[in-house]
């Protein structure tokens, strides 16, 4: 090949052009005319057919050839013909100067316009953010722009493809575009590398950054207090979204009550439309979120190391990154974070939505996202429940229609007295349920959850809830049902408990019962000693209508605390009798009207007399007065 020199006026031999197409063009960017470099890929009696690139092969007819040549020479021709089936002549051409031009053609598609390439050869350009290896090929989940789609490399069976590719790589992978199963996979042909790699990840994240931008919704009701919280909560939609567009599990972790289920079914609807939306692999919604109940108020070690354990072992086993945490109802206090420090471990993010009494300067340095409406000066009336509602329809605003009535049933399993419970149940009656209603779901889900135990009974608690209109009458049969169930166990305990409720009145005025459920109430049954508690102070509250009234309901080493018409600080009463008790391992938490305690056995009438002195010092508060005066 001589080196190029441009031709000039002096009667020199002018320079051409000799195109040389990249392996994966396609006939669509050859010309009549044109010159090509090209490779012989066999000899037959009436010429050599050649290959000017993967799939773009032709003819040299023996008249046209100015030599001999074997399978694998190179040579110069020019595409002379491309016939009406396709086909392409050429004649070998031996220029004394040419210049050599590279044809890429551009095959580059995103995720989300697959389905105008299938059966195309193209090339997708992406992070890889999942490497499984199966009995057959090696499946390399690719995320661009737009969505995430399966890409298959074969070695041979049960064998690593491309082993040198890890989670987190940019590549550009090469392949036909197939339908499986009713989604896309590209059958991965080869591997290119890319260039400026730093410039293509600034310019990804980007538009992944534009892309997890949560929708602009108009709040349900308007309500002034619950404005403060709505820059927090799309904040956290863009992290939640922002997380399934990077490929990365989500593992929802709630309180197993009314409205930590009012907060997370919403959530797990709407992230589940998401994760279908932006991802080709149609098993992906049950891969990558979990809804996870918890029994207990906080955090347990229990739960994050069985938590750890399964995600570090779908990490190894299916090649998934590390999950991102989501705290629903739980998870601000102070008892969180010895779990909280186990996952920094493994720099596991951690976002908080919950509306107990936070301990923001223990909690924050673990999480990336803390919304409680404690943070902004309100309290526990924004329940977990409608603040999910809302953060769901951030995600995904279809939902609406869907979840419109379940802040109400948040609101009246926690008891909100907030001044926005009326539009709230007004809202409910547009969407057909009745103050009644509500609380019959409420009952219904804390019987289910009892039931379910440590189980997210996904299907029956959507059933439950009245998430799908398409099934609104089996919903109502199954709500009545249960929550009739739940009246009746109900009713029982408090047949055995009630005659053991001691009575008697403080120095502020307040009425006080007290009731050892651990040996006056049936065991392992519905209701539990927390609910137990709460049927015996409604009871009470309606026999004292006006009066405030407090009931502690305790076992050996624990004591649940309801408030009516008393403020009631616990966390702050905690934190002084865990000073004032040093070794009676006094822990715990709630709200203004509702908490728990735990201590040691040993020291349990030391801690409960003091706490019982505590509570005749609280302020008698008629702004917490119970909404079940209202009926």
């Amino acid at each position: 090949m001589s080196p190029f020199h441009a031709g000039n006026d002096s009667g020199s031999v002018s320079t051409i052009t000799v195109y040389d197409l990249a392996p994966d063009c396609t006939a669509d960017v050859v010309e009549v005319g044109a010159n090509y470099h090209a490779t012989v890929n066999g000899v037959v009696e009436y010429g050599v057919f050649v290959d000017l690139s993967d799939s773009v092969s032709g003819l040299v007819h023996e008249s046209e050839l100015q030599g001999s040549y074997r399978v694998g020479d190179s040579l110069i021709v020019r595409l002379e013909e491309i016939r009406d089936n396709g086909d392409l002549s050429f004649t070998e051409i031996q220029p004394e100067d040419y210049r050599t031009e590279v044809v890429e053609q551009d095959h580059g598609v995103a995720v989300a316009d697959l389905d105008d390439a299938v059966g195309d050869t193209v090339h997708l350009e992406g992070e890889i953010v999942q490497i499984r290896q199966t009995g057959g090929p090696t499946i390399f989940q690719l995320r661009d722009a737009t969505g995430v789609v399966p890409c298959a490399g074969f070695e041979e069976a049960g064998v690593r493809a491309y082993p040198d590719l890890a989670v987190g790589d940019l590549v550009r992978f090469v392949g036909v575009v197939e339908r499986r199963n009713g989604s896309f996979q590209l059958e991965v042909e080869r591997v290119e590398s890319i260039e400026d790699p730093e410039s293509v990840r600034a310019d990804l994240d980007a538009a992944l950054d534009e892309a997890a931008e949560p929708h602009d919704t108009e709040p349900l009701v308007e309500w002034p207090a619950f404005d403060q919280l709505r820059d927090d909560l799309a904040g956290v939609a863009k992290i939640l979204r922002r997380a399934i567009l990077d490929g990365r599990p989500i593992r929802m972790r709630h309180h197993a009550d009314g409205d930590g289920m009012c907060a997370s079914v919403p959530l797990q609807l709407a992230l589940e439309r998401y994760i279908a939306e932006v991802n080709e692999d149609p098993d992906a919604p049950r891969h990558l979120l979990r809804r996870l109940p918890s029994k207990a108020p906080f955090y347990e070690m229990e739960d994050v190391t069985r938590d750890l354990n399964f995600a570090l072992e779908d990490r190894e086993r299916h090649g998934q990154q590390l999950p991102l945490l989501l705290m629903l109802d739980n998870g601000s206090t102070e008892e969180d974070t010895p779990a909280y420090r186990t996952l920094a471990e493994y720099d596991i993010p951690i976002v908080v939505v919950d509306h107990h009494h936070p301990d923001p300067e223990a909690v924050e340095p673990y999480v990336e996202a803390h919304v409680n409406p404690y943070l902004h000066g309100e309290d526990y009336r924004i329940t977990t429940g409608m603040m999910c509602v809302e953060l769901a329809r951030m995600i995904d605003p279809d939902l609406t229609d869907s979840v419109r009535h379940i802040p109400a049933v948040a609101g009246l399993c926690d008891r909100s007295r907030a001044d926005a419970m009326d539009d709230y149940l007004a809202l409910a009656a547009e969407a057909g349920y009745d103050e009644d209603d509500l609380d019959d779901v409420g009952e219904a889900l804390d019987y289910a959850a009892f039931w379910l135990r440590y189980n997210d009974g996904t299907n029956l608690v959507n059933d439950v809830l009245g998430v799908d209109p398409a099934v609104r009458e089996r919903h109502e049969r199954l709500v009545e049902l249960l929550a009739s169930r739940a009246e009746r166990d109900r009713d029982r305990q408090l047949d055995v408990a009630l005659p053991h409720t001691e009575h008697g009145t403080l120095d502020n005025g307040a009425h006080l019962y007290r009731v050892d459920v651990e040996n006056h109430a049936h065991r392992f049954t519905y209701p539990a000693p927390g609910k137990t508690t709460g049927a015996i102070h409604d009871r009470k509250v309606r026999e004292h209508a006006g009066d405030p009234v407090i009931t502690i309901g305790y076992g050996p080493d624990f004591a649940v605390l309801r408030s009516d018409g008393v403020r009631l600080d616990i966390p702050e009463m905690v934190t002084q009798l865990t000073d004032e008790h040093p070794g009676a391992g006094v822990s715990g938490g709630g709200h203004l009207v509702v908490g728990s305690i735990k201590f040691v056995s040993g020291r349990r009438e030391e801690v409960l007399d003091a706490l019982v002195e505590k509570m005749a010092d609280a302020a008698i508060d008629e702004e917490l007065r119970s909404t079940l005066l209202r009926e």
